[in-house]
């Protein structure tokens, strides 16, 4: 029966997926337009803390000790589990060389303060896992997980690749920022991932920076399905750089598990492969990826949309969508606003709040 369930799930999965993708490129036309092993994460945040570009060994198991907390507590609140792990990361946290010998030395300092905090933090969850209270549990390995994120950003020295000269002519997005989106139905923040999509994360929050989607409505929604918007008003496509007067095109640019940069103009199938994973799936509600016309791998522009299959039903690699369409980001705060928007709805204001520094202008004309 489990079997059936399971066949049942991953044919409902790509069903939707198949009408998702087909319903995409309809949409956004005018003319005809590292992962652990094991469950897929369905979490944006620690999708965004598995994509950073480092490699240390010891912030990834304090990483995954306070991420496990969230299984034991949904197993019927194993709380001798809890607080093992509690300990796991306390152990990890007492041994400090080891996470500062990733770290630079003008950030050394910054590091040290945020270990500190991890620490005191990792003693008051302590305290609440003896006294098995499982709301603040929830609350503090949360608050938790967002100052080891700070740690592991830290981490990141240098940008991890160097983007193909034939792209120096589009913004790009060395690094990571956040963009708050203000719309009818309430705010949005997503994290931009230019470690992973430089270009077309870049392409992004330029056009933020522009106000180029202050005012756009969105243009499809369909429950479980996507939310998508970024198409101007009038006859133009997507973004005219008004320097070129011409349409702004974005290659589709998606980085594979393993390897060191992005693919660029091809979709994983075309070149074999079949059973590569992206390094920013589509497996968390509230992914944000790069709409284009589906016979143009290279055809995007402007306009994007919101991820809101349900996970289960999309795990990473059983998809559709993973290695067809570029994703740039995830929602980290308001998904309960996406359930709201309906086409129709608009967006009110788009502005970057964190990580303008990291976007690079056109060297090229």
């Amino acid at each position: 029966m489990n079997q059936f369930k399971r066949w049942l799930k991953t044919m409902i999965a790509a069903v939707l997926a198949i009408t998702l993708s087909l319903g995409l490129s309809a949409a956004a036309d005018k003319r005809d337009y590292g992962l652990p092993a094991g469950n897929a994460i369905t979490d944006g945040r620690a999708l965004l803390r598995y994509a950073l570009p480092l490699d240390n060994k010891p912030v990834r198991k304090l990483q995954k000790s306070i991420e496990d907390i969230s299984e034991q507590l949904r197993a019927n609140r194993r709380w001798s589990a809890v607080k093992r792990d509690v300990s796991d990361a306390q152990r990890i946290i007492n041994k400090p060389q080891d996470l500062l010998s990733s770290v630079p030395d003008e950030k050394k300092s910054q590091a040290e303060a945020l270990i500190a905090e991890i620490n005191q933090a990792l003693t008051s969850l302590q305290q609440v896992a003896e006294a098995k209270d499982k709301e603040q549990t929830w609350i503090q390995r949360s608050n938790l997980l967002l100052l080891v994120g700070d740690l592991e950003g830290l981490m990141v020295k240098d940008f991890p690749f160097q983007v193909p000269e034939e792209y120096n002519n589009l913004p790009q997005l060395l690094g990571r920022a956040t963009v708050e989106i203000a719309t009818d139905k309430g705010p949005i923040t997503l994290v931009v991932d230019g470690y992973s999509a430089p270009v077309t994360a870049g392409n992004f929050v330029d056009l933020v920076q522009r106000g180029f989607y202050d005012g756009l409505e969105f243009i499809r929604s369909e429950e479980s399905y996507a939310l998508q918007t970024g198409d101007p008003t009038g006859p133009d496509e997507g973004f005219i750089d008004p320097k070129t007067g011409k349409y702004r095109n974005i290659p589709l640019e998606i980085l594979v598990q393993g390897e060191k940069e992005p693919l660029y103009g091809t979709i994983f199938e075309d070149v074999g492969l079949y059973r590569a994973q992206p390094v920013l799936p589509f497996s968390a509600y509230g992914t944000v990826a790069m709409a284009r016309p589906e016979p143009e791998p290279n055809g995007g522009s402007s306009q994007f949309f919101f991820f809101l299959f349900e996970p289960e039903l999309t795990p990473a690699g059983l998809n559709l969508l993973d290695g067809r369409y570029a994703v740039f980001g995830y929602v980290v705060d308001g998904k309960d606003v996406l359930e709201k928007i309906k086409k129709g709805d608009k967006i009110t204001s788009a502005k970057v709040v964190r990580g303008a520094d990291n976007l690079i202008q056109p060297q090229n004309s």
